[in-house]
């Protein structure tokens, strides 16, 4: 994800604006201190226009009692609440809503306190429900002091702010227990948008909250960025993440065909609602957007406009703990509950029975003992979802996984497990808890450890092993059962032989296939699951770089892949995403990264590449004086830039489709085990969109790349490329960054001193120090000029990167280039001046950030740029 852009204003105060702006926009009656509502009248105060209301409605479960809320108050039909501070604690009808003369905003029920603003003696003077549909308590000079808008509980509304430190949930009044919740996951370097599914608190008697709620659908991540990430909902119905200290980044989750304004304007600007919008998180765990619509059919009603997930079966928890299934139009799903599980009340939700659960209680001395009391269930077709905590072992030889139901019954602490077959390769995952639900799944079967004593029925009521039958009592009745269970049994068989014949003549054609796909060089399609499971559910990161976070992977037979989880919501359609993809697989070149694969579902866009096992170039040029064991000579370094640059010049110059790369730097160049260097990420920028090719993360890694035309309103052309890698070029020689604040006054700056150096008959010193001279002085001089001639400011001066190549080969003369402009404005600007500027900058921030103000000429998605 790109760095957002350094601004002085903190995004707190971009929120304050958006709510104060709303304040005086939304003005309403005025709620003075000792205001009071009845339950028992069922009192409202209302915003000026009648849009909102606030105050005590009927509970849904129980009429005789009541919720404080905020609702629509012009709308006909059952009120749609929108927030609500006591929707699991109603109250009766005796409740007081009550702004008291301290400040306080308090719900009383008798002589209990159910719910409080706690802003006794913060200075409120009074309290407004605005038009936007927020109550906010506010002092003398209308600065809010408590808002609804900063508490949410089930619903967002338009331009109200989702920040890292609030959530949306669901009511935690169902009968299993478990509730869900839409928040920011905050990762090492991460965030990321994402629904959950929560157990109840004391659910494993643990506050681990990682072992409390599984992730079942993500947003995209957001890293790299300075500044609060705040998720919103625009008036013109789109849905994303606002991040920056400026609030200019932004990231779609959801984007209105209409929305000419964008998300940042939710942040900057608030005017009355003209159409009724609302974001909810359901009590099934799907979120979704409504809109109000008054002519439907000739009926008025809330019309759903998008939703986080299509399938049912893929949201946990949906059953509870048992599984679900969906019916023939793939819409609708229903519950089956597990052995060991039974429902809870009348919607089908399962939970664990403690008396059939199969995991030991550790009293019994003997062990086989223990053991002897449990037996496997097994659940054909059946996948589940588990968390990582809930995993004791994960076995991929044969001799295990063949037996994955004794697997799980050896084990005293395991309660079930699953096998399934990726790519015809098995596995057996060995589960200590059950809790998230199970969905179906051809390919997997789940073993299930009961008691031995207890039967288990599809609806998943226990039976005891006494209840026994006298149904074969008589000679009569065994006479009629025994041939229809002999033709039942062959026909089974039967039927279990063809399916048998067409699952092989499918795997069959499918290895077929795919051996084929291999040979033409296409890439190959992987379903999430099978990346999940070959990444080890992407437990080992490789790097986090400008388009997404990169994790190694197992092929089988000991060949290693690089899978990289692309961050953002992609512009392209599945179709054309795979279009893309299939294109860039058939480029190959022995210094471009091979792409082996792709996952396009869902929301999900994966890339899987081949291992590189010497990482990446920046790893090996930028360490320091005391790791020696990772100093390139000079002919590795020298061979390292020829072979980039004929990589480069292979997708500028020699492929159908041109492709710009956009970011190419150390970091994009990956070695192998001969150190044979390897282009990476060279179609991200088509794939991405031009939206999203425009990357500028921090000084360490693009800013010191980007050619000047990136911010001088110019076309991007391949030539922008060609000045990445001059930059490149000369961290190569030098062995350094080309802005290093380590260094004095006089050589902080690369560029310059390296060719003052060249000029001076000098060429020597610039190399890199570690190397102590063991350098060919003509090839070194060779590559300076090749590099100052890339980074002249001036296009078309700049060579394509095919005479590049023959520069640094030698098969062309160069002449000495001129002192590239830039590099002159900067050292008659003073070095010493720009260096003491930029010391206290790096000091007082650390790194450093930039803006880039790229115009619509920018062409990093386009196939067909002109090389000049």
């Amino acid at each position: 994800m790109a760095s957002a852009a350094s601004c002085s204003i903190p995004c707190s105060w971009v929120i304050l604006a958006l709510v104060l702006g709303c304040f005086s926009s939304c003005s309403g009656s005025y709620i003075g201190l000792g205001s009071r509502l009845l339950a028992s009248k069922e009192q409202t105060w209302v915003s000026e226009n009648g849009t909102f209301a606030f105050g005590f409605t009927p509970a849904e479960a129980d009429h005789r009692l009541f919720q404080l809320a905020i609702w629509f108050a012009e709308l006909p039909g059952d009120r749609t609440l929108v927030w609500s501070p006591n929707r699991d604690s109603p109250v009766s009808q005796d409740a007081i809503l009550e702004l008291d003369t301290t400040g306080n905003l308090i719900l009383i029920d008798g002589d209990i306190t159910i719910w409080a603003s706690n802003t006794s003696g913060a200075g409120v003077e009074a309290a407004i429900m605005s038009e936007s549909g927020n109550f906010i308590l506010h002092n003398s000079n209308n600065h809010p002091l408590w808002q609804s808008f900063s508490r949410p509980s089930d619903t967002l509304l338009p331009n109200q702010p989702l920040t890292v430190y609030s959530e949306l949930t669901s009511s935690k009044s169902s009968s299993h227990g478990g509730y869900y919740a839409l928040k920011m996951l905050q990762q090492p370097t991460s965030l990321s948008l994402a629904l959950t599914y929560n157990l109840p608190e004391s659910f494993h008697g643990t506050p681990d909250e990682s072992y409390t709620n599984y992730s079942y659908w993500q947003g995209p991540d957001i890293s790299n960025v300075t500044g609060e990430v705040i998720a919103v909902l625009d008036q013109a119905g789109s849905f994303g993440i606002v991040y920056g200290d400026s609030s200019d980044g932004a990231v779609y989750v959801y984007k209105n065909d209409n929305d000419d304004a964008g998300l940042s304007s939710a942040v900057r600007k608030s005017a009355p609602l003209t159409v009724l919008r609302r974001l909810t998180l359901e009590k099934n765990g799907n979120l979704r957007l409504y809109r109000w619509d008054d002519d439907i059919n000739g009926s008025r009603q809330w019309v759903p406009q998008w939703a986080a997930v299509s399938n049912p079966c893929d949201i946990a928890g949906i059953c509870g703990n048992g599984v679900c299934n969906l019916d023939r139009s793939k819409t609708n799903a229903s519950c089956t509950c597990l052995p060991g599980t039974s429902e809870a009340g009348s919607d089908g939700i399962c939970y664990e029975n403690s008396s059939l659960v199969g995991k030991c209680n550790g009293r019994n001395e003997n062990e086989k003992n223990q053991i002897s009391q449990f037996r496997i269930s097994v659940v054909q077709q059946t996948n589940y979802y588990f968390s990582e905590l809930s995993v004791i072992a994960n076995y991929s030889d044969v001799a295990t996984v063949s037996k994955c139901g004794d697997a799980c019954l050896t084990d005293c602490d395991c309660v079930a497990s699953v096998y399934g077959l990726n790519e015809e390769r098995p596995y057996c995952w060995v589960l200590r808890s059950l809790d998230y639900g199970g969905f179906e799944d051809t390919s997997s079967t789940l073993f299930v450890k009961v008691r031995a004593n207890g039967t288990w029925t599809p609806q998943g009521q226990a039976r005891g092993s006494n209840s026994s039958s006298d149904g074969l009592g008589s000679a009569k009745e065994k006479a009629v059962i025994i041939p229809i269970v002999l033709s039942m049994t062959v026909l089974i068989a039967l039927l279990c032989s063809l399916l048998y014949y067409s699952v092989h003549r499918k795997r069959t054609m499918k290895r077929e296939m795919e051996s084929s796909m291999i040979l033409s060089g296409a890439p190959m399609n992987f379903t999430y699951r099978d990346l999940q499971i070959r990444t080890s559910n992407f437990s080992q990161l490789l790097g986090i770089g400008g388009f997404g976070s990169v994790y190694k992977g197992s092929m089988g037979h000991g060949s290693l892949v690089a899978v990289k989880k692309l961050d953002r919501v992609l512009p392209h359609g599945e179709k054309e995403f795979i279009t893309e993809v299939n294109t860039i697989g058939s480029m190959h070149h022995m210094n471009l990264v091979r792409l082996c694969g792709y996952c396009s579902e869902g929301s999900h866009r994966l890339l899987v590449y081949e291992y590189m096992k010497n990482g990446s170039l920046d790893k090996w040029i930028f360490t320091p004086y005391s790791r020696q064991d990772r100093l390139l000579d000079w002919p590795t370094r020298f061979d390292i830039a020829v072979a980039t640059a004929q990589g480069i010049a292979y997708f500028h110059e020699q492929c159908r489709d041109r492709i710009i790369h956009c970011d190419i730097k150390p970091e994009n160049i990956l070695l192998d085990e001969n150190f044979c260097p390897k282009v990476s990420d060279f179609g991200l920028a088509k794939l991405m969109g031009r939206e999203h090719s425009q990357v500028v993360t921090m000084i360490r890694g693009t800013r010191g790349y980007l050619a000047p035309e990136w911010v001088s309103n110019r076309p991007i052309t391949v030539k922008a490329d060609v000045y990445s890698y001059g930059m490149l070029l000369l961290e190569i020689i030098g062995g350094r960054r080309n802005l290093d604040m380590s260094f004095d006054a006089e050589n902080f700056f690369y560029p310059g001193w390296a060719y003052k150096e060249m000029t001076n008959g000098s060429s020597i010193k610039v190399a890199d120090r570690r190397l102590n001279g063991a350098v060919d002085e003509e090839e070194l001089v060779r590559a300076l000029k090749v590099a100052f001639w890339c980074i002249q400011d001036e296009v078309s001066t700049r060579p394509t990167m095919g005479e590049v190549v023959r520069m640094l080969e030698g098969s062309i003369n160069i002449n000495m280039p001129p002192m590239p402009q830039t590099v002159l404005e900067l050292i008659q600007e003073g070095l010493e001046h720009v260096y003491k500027a930029m010391k206290r900058e790096y000091n007082h921030y650390s790194s450093f950030t930039i803006t880039s103000h790229v115009t619509s000429h920018a062409t990093c998605s386009n196939s067909s740029v002109s090389p000049r």
